[in-house]
C-alpha cells in the first residue's frame, strides 16, 4: 500500500540517510523542484550513492525525475534506473505522447543494464490543465502505469489562481483525476497539504481525499506521515463491519437466499466489494484480526 509518499530532496544528505526511518510507505527521492539547476548533478550523485549504500527497509523507492523539456531527465534515468527503484515519477505530464517518449528511453536503459524491460513502474505527476484534461489517456498510456498523482501547486499556477487550504480551486481536478485512474484500473494519490504546522487542516484534507476515492497522499514533511497513514488505514470498526458483511453473504448463500440483509439493510454487490477492499487493505497492513 502507498498510504503515504514522502518527498525527500535529493540534495539533502541527512534526510536521504533517514528516509527509511520516517514511517512512510514510499519515499520519493526528488531530483526536480527541490533541487536548483546548478545542483542537479550533485543531487543525482547523492541519490545514486544513497540507493547503492543505504537500506530503506520496507519503503518503496520512487525517484521523481526532471521534466522532458529540460536537459536533465535523460541523465536522471541513466543514473537511476540501473539501481532498480520501484517507480519513476515523471513531472509535468501532459498527454500519452509524453509517457511513450519516457517509456521508450526507460526500456532502452533497462535492456542495456541487463534488466527486464518494463520492470520499473511509472506514476506520472499531473500538474497542468492539459494533464488533468488528458488524465484518462495518460492512465492508459503504458503497462508500466501504477497510479496517477495530482500536483496542485503547479496546477494552480497554470490555472492562474491562488492555492488555498480549503482546496476549492482544485476540486474539479481531484474529481477528474481519480475518476480517470479508477476507470483505467489504477490507483490515485492526492497532492500534499503544504502547511506543516496545521495538523487539523491536514487531517481534514486527507479525509476529504479519501472520501473521493484516493488511495493515499503525498507529504512534504515527516510530521505529516503518521496522520496520513492513520487516515488511509482501515479502522477497527471498518474491519469489523466488513467482516460482518462477508459473513452475512456466506450465510445467505448457505441458506439458498437470493437476497441478504444486515441490520435491516440490503447487501448488494458494491457493499460486498467495499468490504473486500477494506479487508484486503487490513491484510496488507498486517492489522487483520480474524473474528
Amino acid at each position: 500500500m502507498r498510504r503515504t509518499m514522502l518527498f525527500l530532496p535529493g540534495n539533502q544528505p541527512r534526510m536521504l540517510m533517514n528516509g527509511g526511518l520516517l514511517g512512510a510507505d514510499s519515499i520519493i527521492f526528488d531530483l526536480e523542484d527541490a533541487v536548483a539547476p546548478d545542483e542537479k548533478d550533485a543531487a543525482r550523485h547523492l541519490v545514486r550513492n544513497a540507493l547503492k549504500t543505504l537500506s530503506f527497509g520496507t519503503c518503496e523507492i520512487i525517484v521523481r525525475i526532471n521534466a522532458l523539456d529540460t536537459p536533465f531527465w535523460e541523465e536522471d534515468l541513466r543514473e537511476m534506473l540501473p539501481l532498480r527503484p520501484a517507480v519513476i515519477m515523471p513531472t509535468k505530464v501532459s498527454g500519452a505522447g509524453y509517457i511513450h517518449t519516457l517509456e521508450e528511453k526507460m526500456t532502452a536503459i533497462e535492456t542495456a543494464a541487463g534488466m527486464e524491460a518494463g520492470c520499473t513502474r511509472i506514476i506520472p505527476l499531473l500538474e497542468t490543465a492539459a494533464g488533468i484534461e488528458n488524465s484518462f489517456e495518460i492512465a492508459g498510456a503504458s503497462r508500466r502505469m501504477a497510479a496517477l498523482y495530482l500536483g496542485a501547486e503547479d496546477l494552480t499556477a497554470d490555472l492562474h489562481c491562488k492555492r488555498t487550504k480549503e482546496g476549492g480551486e482544485i476540486a474539479y481536478a481531484r474529481g477528474r483525476m481519480v475518476m480517470a485512474a479508477r476507470a483505467a484500473g489504477i490507483e490515485a494519490y492526492d497532492t500534499p497539504f503544504t502547511d506543516v504546522e496545521d495538523m487539523e487542516g491536514l487531517r481534514a484534507d486527507a479525509l476529504y481525499a479519501k472520501s473521493l476515492g484516493y488511495t493515499g497522499k503525498a507529504v512534504i514533511s515527516p510530521r505529516h506521515v503518521d496522520c496520513v497513514n492513520e487516515v488511509f488505514s482501515p479502522t477497527a470498526r471498518e474491519i469489523h463491519d466488513a467482516q460482518e458483511v462477508l459473513r452475512a453473504i456466506e450465510q445467505g448463500k448457505a441458506q439458498g437466499k437470493g437476497a441478504v440483509s444486515l441490520h435491516g439493510k440490503m447487501i448488494d454487490a458494491p457493499i460486498v466489494e467495499r468490504a473486500k477492499n477494506v479487508l484486503k487493505a487490513a491484510e496488507d497492513l498486517g492489522v487483520l484480526i480474524h473474528e
